[in-house]
């Protein structure tokens, strides 16, 4: 009935937060001189006005992000504030899974591939681990939804995640940032940079953010033995600009973790009912396995761009990475032990480790003006990734798995004004991408033949071109409105965890996307209002998918018949007085499954209650289901009110809510594990003075300490686990 209501209230609050906005947007129709910023992005590979660009695209700044991640939030904070995109993880900091317009993938292993991309100051990062970099000193995070198999190549079918940093210039500036609340969660970040010469500048910045362990175990007697973390992360940029038509930006980062992998909790809900039950302690496990969780991961990287700027409108970028990681992660499957709560038929703890990954990564590309009416970019991009897997089961001998990867491209996309107000894009890329995996395993104490018994080499190789073409055209002023068609793909994937349990690596052929998309782009209220939209629909031709479960918990990679989906996402911003900002989004995804052959495994607890019908093997026939990890709603609101008390002092007060509607966990639909809605509502509230060179704020995430389900592991038990604890805290910043 909790959940009924709110589902009802999410869409009503929705529904008259569009309204208010629209409402504000018309009170204020005289030009009071406070309109909105423009925004600049590079969705294109090339800054544009955001209202110019014809891709569905959210962009946050950064003083948002720092919002947002107050309280020690990592990369997932991004999930549901921004219209259409969802972001979990199953190994907590560390292996985030993203999803945009229902499509992402489940799979939790390290080597498992994802159609979401991250891109972080031009350098595509791949590896699951690559993907969870911490966020500070960023500049602009832009979401860019549909595929972008033009500029960003493979994996990149329902879309990216794009994220830019500050970069160094000639001004000396900086900041240091600091905060501590609940569990003892306490960051530092601080940056600072300028001019070390007339063609040099530089720019450092780094983060430390802790907490400390806060979670009991009943079982052990032990307190507060789990869910802290300590993490730290730097980056150092140089500058170097020795001609006018030339100039090299040097990148290295550094980052370490160590603290408590993702919690899982056994039976914490009783069959027939997604509904935590009495089983369910946010402050207390049971669990019998004494590694704790424990997790530990160093990652560094360094890169090069450099530009030459030729005249005559044409330039020559090139950018060269390369990005390394090692760590383990050790988790308690099972989330509990013999004794209960609740049955658990045997105990499960894994240790998942990735050495010594290896990722590099060359992109090429010409750009310039044609002619007044004519806009072309053109490159190459290598990527070579090489890495091994190890997994632990501790019942029987370790395995590794090997992975490598080789892709190569050319690509190319061009802008034509067919008149004044209307741009025709159009862009093709042919890519060539091959994985292997060579893999060892053994076991033979549980029952399998053999003593680490080498498997034969793996090969999943594929090529794809891809296209699209796009149509903006101008209205007026304050209006556009385009349309999109794009192809995308993503690679053929390998997965190699069922090695671990003597079973062969299964593989994926590679997956395509035709998207169709159209939108607009206003600007309102004499530009103290932004209102985007967008209208999707897409279909999936084998979209590789994750089916795990059953008995034996095999994990096995498969492709799907078609998937279609369509649905909406729209943003709006407004300042609906001097000291008063107002933005709101929402989206909505239809996905649903086509395949009349594929069956897959239920829980093999037998706990569970699927709702599918199943075959006579007790398989799920999925055919009609909605993809995993798919929230058919999404809404988000913020509102930001300024109260002047004197020349360059000010109170102010931010809050955000995000929603996010039903949502499957699971290929199979059963009905425990799904969630019917949740929310989370964060505040933050201070004082700033001096020119908003100084800030001293009170700040809440997760205020009402929602005990949001994020996920299930379904094989053994009943077992879940869920988003973070409510933060309360205190945060003081000075800008220099």
């Amino acid at each position: 009935m909790k959940q009924t209501w709110f589902n009802n209230s999410a869409r009503l609050i929705a529904g008259c937060s569009m309204i208010a906005l629209s409402a504000g947007a018309h009170a204020q129709s005289s030009d009071n001189g406070f309109a909105l910023e423009e925004i600049v992005v590079t969705a294109q590979k090339r800054e544009q006005s955001l209202q110019d660009v014809p891709i569905s695209v959210t962009a946050l700044g950064g003083d948002k992000v720092k919002d947002f991640a107050a309280g020690g939030e990592d990369i997932r904070l991004l999930s549901s504030r921004v219209p259409g995109l969802n972001a979990e993880s199953s190994n907590g900091r560390i292996a985030p899974r993203f999803y945009i317009r229902g499509l992402g993938n489940t799979d939790f292993d390290l080597a498992a591939s994802q159609p979401v991309s991250i891109v972080v100051d031009d350098v595509v990062l791949e590896n699951v681990i690559l993907k969870s970099f911490p966020l500070f000193d960023i500049e602009r995070v832009e979401v860019l939804r549909g595929p972008q198999g033009t500029l960003f190549g493979r994996n990149t079918p329902a879309g990216i995640v794009k994220f830019d940093t500050r970069k160094p210039t000639q001004e000396p500036e900086g900041y240091v940032s600091a905060s501590y609340g609940s569990f003892g969660t306490s960051s530092i970040e601080a940056a600072y940079g300028g001019g070390l010469g007339e063609k040099v500048s530089a720019r450092v910045s780094g983060l430390m953010t802790r907490r400390d362990d806060w979670i009991d175990n009943d079982f052990s007697g032990e307190e507060d033995v789990m869910g802290g973390f300590v993490e730290a992360a730097m980056r150092a940029q140089v500058l170097i600009e020795p001609t006018e038509n030339f100039d090299a930006l040097l990148n290295f980062h550094y980052r370490s973790i160590d603290g408590t992998a993702e919690v899982f909790r056994a039976n914490i809900f009783d069959s027939g009912s997604p509904e935590l039950n009495d089983n369910f302690d946010r402050d207390t496990v049971y669990h019998n396995d004494t590694h704790h969780n424990k997790q530990s991961y160093d990652s560094w990287g360094a890169s090069a761009k450099l530009s030459w700027d030729f005249g005559d409108d044409m330039s020559l970028t090139s950018v060269s990475a390369y990005e390394t990681t090692s760590g383990c992660s050790v988790g308690d499957i099972d989330g509990g032990n013999p004794t209960g709560p609740g049955v658990i038929p045997f105990q499960s703890t894994t240790e998942d480790c990735i050495d010594n990954l290896d990722q590099f990564t060359q992109e090429v590309r010409l750009s310039g003006q044609g002619n007044e009416k004519l806009f072309y970019q053109l490159g190459f991009f290598y990527f070579d990734s090489d890495f091994t897997v190890r997994t632990s089961p501790f019942y029987t001998n370790y395995s590794t798995v090997r992975q490598q990867n080789q892709s190569w491209a050319l690509f190319g996309q061009v802008a034509y004004d067919l008149t004044e107000d209307t741009t025709l894009t159009v862009g093709g890329r042919y890519t060539d991408d091959e994985k292997t995996a060579d893999a060892v395993s053994g076991a033979n104490d549980f029952g399998f033949q053999g003593n680490f018994v080498a498997l034969d080499q793996v090969v999943a190789d594929g090529s794809e071109f891809t296209w699209d073409v796009a149509l903006n055209h101008i209205v007026n002023d304050d209006l556009s409105v385009y349309a999109r068609v794009a192809t995308g793909f993503r690679a053929p994937s390998i997965q190699g965890r069922d090695v671990a349990f003597g079973t062969a690596p299964t593989t994926a052929t590679e997956e395509t996307i035709m998207s169709y998309e159209a939108g607009f782009k206003a600007d309102l209220a004499e530009g103290r209002m932004r209102w985007n939209g967008a209208f999707f629909y897409y279909e999936m031709d084998d979209l590789q998918v994750t089916a795990v479960g059953g008995g034996n918990n095999n994990v096995r990679l498969l492709n799907l018949d078609k998937v279609k989906a369509y649905g909406f996402e729209t943003d709006i911003e407004l300042r609906a007085t001097e000291n008063l900002t107002l933005t709101a989004g929402a989206s909505y995804a239809h996905t649903k499954i086509y395949d009349s052959s594929v069956r897959v495994p239920v829980c093999g607890s037998g706990m569970c209650t699927p709702t599918d019908r199943l075959d006579n093997l007790g398989r799920a026939i999925i055919n009609g289901n909605p993809l995993p990890q798919a929230p058919d709603w999404t809404f988000n609101v913020t509102a930001e009110y300024v109260l002047p008390t004197g020349d360059s002092e000010e109170f102010f007060v931010f809050t955000d809510w995000a929603y996010q509607g039903d949502t499957n966990f699971t290929l199979y639909e059963a009905a425990e594990f799904r969630s019917t809605g949740t929310y989370e509502l964060g505040l933050r509230l201070g004082y700033r003075w001096e020119d908003n060179k100084y800030e001293v704020a009170f700040f809440g995430r997760n205020l009402t300490d929602e005990k949001n389900v994020k996920g299930v592991i379904d094989f053994n038990n009943l077992t879940g686990f869920v988003n973070e604890p409510r933060v309360l805290g205190v945060a003081f910043r000075a800008d220099f």
